[in-house]
Parts: structure tokens; C-alpha cells; sequence
């Protein structure tokens, strides 16, 4: 794992950006978790920027998002396929037909598990998948006590994940109360992942995710697990690391870094 401290959360972002043009322009096909959320909007807005700006060519990617909620209509403003097709998929020159979300409408939420898994394998699976970190630890909707092999599938969403979504609500009562999830297991089957993390109220959560000890009970610990791990966080969520002057250290010394140094607003 590899994890860089930029001063803001527009450097931030910045900085994730280009480590997803990147990718892109080394591999035009590349297949692409998506992730949700207010973090993930200025992520979002940087790609569209590199698009319009430097030409960034999505025209061969294929996405497959973390989650979708149950009962919600794509078209409702609060469905994460709307969120994604507002945020970036109307503004970039992506087929519509290789973006994937789960169906938060289906009548056999099981099989829809089953289909979803089955779309990412015969995809060839998922080359970089971008997550960010809730309050409660989770990624995607991995709520605690989610197994740290589980598949895409159904899960009840707890209170203090409620509480932190509701406010994209206009009726807070209208927040559901489950979601469709990609697994921990899943998740951890990406060729690599990107972690995207800023904020002061993320800065204790980050730390369990990265130095704590791994438990179902903060499912982003999971992280820990796997062989090829980006995570980018700003100054604020930096707080409670206890390796950050490593950190810097490697960011500011490896060669791999040195192309993105430089890069902020």
C-alpha cells in the first residue's frame, strides 16, 4: 500500500485524476470501478476537465459501479446511475452501454448479485477500482460485519450510514434503507485499487482503515489485503496517520511518483 498526503482536497482529486488518465491512455479498454459520493464529485469534474481539455478518450471504457440503492428508479435524482450520468457520463464520450450499476429496482435481488458478478468476470474483470471510505468504515456499502470474502448482494444499511446520505435527500424519509453491494471479495479481485479520501470527519477512519488491525467490523481494513493499493487523502484527513512522515518520504523519493509532483490546482 502506498499512501499520499496532498495539501487540499482539490489536489487531492487532482492528483487521482491523472492516476486514472493515466491508466486510461495505457490501456484505451481499461475497465473501471466507480465509486459515489461528495468526495467523488470533484474526482469527477477533473476527469470531465481533462476530456474537454486534453482530450482524455473514454470512447473504450467499460465502468461498473460499488452499489446502487434498492427502489429507486434510474431516472430518480437520488440513484446512483443518475448521480453517475450527472456527474460524468453525460460529459465525457462513453458508450452508455458499458457503464453498469446494480438494478436497484429488481424482483430477485440474489440473482441480480449473480448477474452483476457475472457481467464484471466476462468483462475480464475490473482493472482499477476507485473507492471511497464511509464514516462507518464501509466500502461500497459494506456495512460492519460484512465478510471480507462476500459477493455482490443485498444489505441493510446501517443508522449512521442513513444519517450521513440523507442530506442528498430532499425528504430525508425517502432515504432508503438498503442497497445492492459489491463484495469485499469483489472488490479485493481488481487489478488495483484507488482510494479517495479528504476531509477532517474521514481522518480517524482512514487511519483504522490503513494502520488498524483488519476486521468485518470496519470493512475498509480490507484494503490491507490486497497487493496494489493507491490511496490519495488531503491535509485534513491526514490527521491521525501515525506513518505520514514515511509516507511523504516515498511519495517525494520513488521514481514512480516523480510525474506527479507537480501536479495540483
Amino acid at each position: 500500500m502506498q499512501v499520499v498526503v496532498r495539501p487540499t482536497k482539490a489536489d487531492a482529486s487532482w492528483l487521482a485524476a491523472r492516476l486514472i488518465a493515466a491508466a486510461i491512455r495505457a490501456k484505451p479498454q481499461l475497465v473501471l470501478g466507480l465509486a459515489t459520493g461528495r468526495t467523488m464529485e470533484r474526482l469527477y469534474a477533473k476527469l470531465v476537465q481533462l476530456h474537454r481539455e486534453e482530450a482524455l478518450d473514454f470512447s473504450l471504457v467499460r465502468t461498473f459501479n460499488l452499489d446502487e440503492y434498492i427502489g429507486l428508479l434510474p431516472e430518480d435524482e437520488n440513484s446512483y446511475r443518475y448521480y453517475m450520468n450527472h456527474h460524468l457520463f453525460d460529459h465525457i464520450n462513453i458508450d452508455k452501454r458499458n457503464t453498469h450499476l446494480p438494478d436497484g429496482m429488481t424482483q430477485d435481488e440474489k440473482g441480480e448479485g449473480r448477474r452483476y458478478e457475472e457481467a464484471i468476470s466476462e468483462a475480464g474483470g475490473i482493472d482499477i477500482q476507485l473507492l471511497g471510505i464511509g464514516r462507518a468504515g464501509h466500502i461500497g456499502f459494506n456495512e460492519p460485519l460484512s465478510a471480507l470474502q462476500s459477493r455482490t448482494r443485498s444489505k441493510a444499511l446501517t443508522p449512521l450510514t442513513i444519517a450521513e446520505n440523507s442530506g442528498e435527500f430532499a425528504d430525508s424519509a425517502r432515504m432508503p434503507r438498503r442497497a445492492i453491494t459489491m463484495g469485499v471479495g469483489t472488490i479485493l479481485e481488481a487489478q488495483r485499487l484507488l482510494v479517495l479520501v479528504t476531509g477532517e470527519t474521514k481522518a480517524e477512519i482512514l487511519a483504522k482503515a490503513v494502520e488498524g488491525p483488519i476486521t468485518s467490523m470496519v470493512s475498509a481494513t480490507a484494503i490491507q489485503l490486497h497487493p496494489n493499493v493507491q490511496v490519495v487523502c488531503d491535509e485534513e484527513a491526514s490527521t491521525a496517520l501515525s506513518g505520514r512522515e514515511y509516507y511523504d518520504w516515498i511519495f517525494n523519493n520513488e521514481p514512480e511518483w516523480a510525474p506527479y509532483r507537480d501536479i495540483g490546482e
